[in-house]
């Protein structure tokens, strides 16, 4: 009768040289402490005791579970939503100096005309996206610099207490609820810039704040400050900023009480979606009922 041949990494006593169980070509006198196979030094995982081997590491690692900030978001190393806005925000501006009127300003620029919030063109012509592009273009320069400072200074610290998919939530909803305040408000008028996103970190960190029991003072100057431009200044959209505001002092307080210190990421996570939907929910709602709206109030 024939023998079939000695398995790879067979034991010690076997008469075959022990081998890793992922590199065959290779002898090894070390075992994995917890499965026992045997393996080389490219595969050896230093543990608190002897070696472990990859499989056991990936099997180890996807029972930990990942850490989490105090509003249930996955810990962040680097604000990459944060850079990412911003580097969309300076493509958007890039974008609508290189298709401006090059003889001069007189006129809008064609991206600017097609993708400017404008409250007619989101309900007459069903152009709703210019509910959220518009929060990537800006009048200017300064109105960049003005925005992209304030995205700087508010969204590494946020995002950091959020976590990713929070703090992108909570910047896009900002933008929404300034865009339909401002088709509610002001349905002819034009307007440009990322002021509700803005303003909805402000009020985020106001409230995420005073949870955390921080001197918010600082926040508070700066908000009368912004509010006082807002409407002693020409030209600025009030309505992006107070719907922004408003936004994020609804979502900052979702994420900062809700549903309780004691409940796990589980259900943490599952109540903000619902709640952060229903939001969503009231934009559209108001955004479809903005007709009925302008004849009731407006005419």
């Amino acid at each position: 009768m024939t023998a079939s041949p000695p398995p790879s990494g067979s034991t010690p006593g076997s008469g075959a040289p022990r081998t890793c169980y992922r590199h065959t070509d290779r002898e090894t006198g070390v075992s994995c402490t917890r499965c026992g196979k045997p393996i080389c030094p490219d595969c050896m995982v230093e543990a608190s005791v002897g070696f472990q081997c990859p499989s056991c590491v990936s099997e180890g690692n996807r029972k930990v579970r990942s850490a989490r900030t105090t509003f249930g978001g996955k810990v962040v190393d680097k604000p990459y939503v944060t850079w990412t806005i911003l580097v969309m925000m300076v493509g958007g501006f890039v974008l609508q100096l290189g298709t401006s009127d090059p003889i001069g300003q007189a006129r809008l620029s064609p991206l600017t005309e097609l993708f400017s919030m404008w409250g007619f063109g989101v309900v007459e012509y069903g152009e709703w996206y210019r509910l959220i592009t518009g929060a990537f273009l800006h009048a200017g320069v300064f109105h960049l610099l003005f925005n992209g400072y304030a995205m700087f200074i508010l969204g590494p610290q946020l995002e950091r207490w959020l976590g990713h998919g929070r703090f992108l939530a909570l910047w896009f909803l900002g933008a929404l609820a300034g865009s339909v305040l401002t088709l509610l408000a002001t349905p002819a008028q034009g307007s440009v810039g990322a002021s509700g996103a803005i303003f909805a970190l402000f009020g985020a960190v106001f409230v995420i704040g005073r949870r955390l029991r921080l001197d918010t003072r600082m926040i508070m100057v700066l908000l009368a400050l912004n509010l006082g431009i807002t409407f002693l200044v020409p030209n600025i959209s009030w309505t992006a900023h107070i719907g922004g505001l408003v936004g994020g002092l609804l979502i900052g307080a979702v994420f900062a009480y809700l549903p309780g210190r004691d409940a796990g990421a589980g259900r943490r996570t599952m109540v903000h979606a619902l709640l952060l939907a229903a939001f969503a929910v009231l934009l559209v709602v108001l955004t479809l009922v903005a007709p009925r709206l302008w004849m009731t109030f407006l005419v």
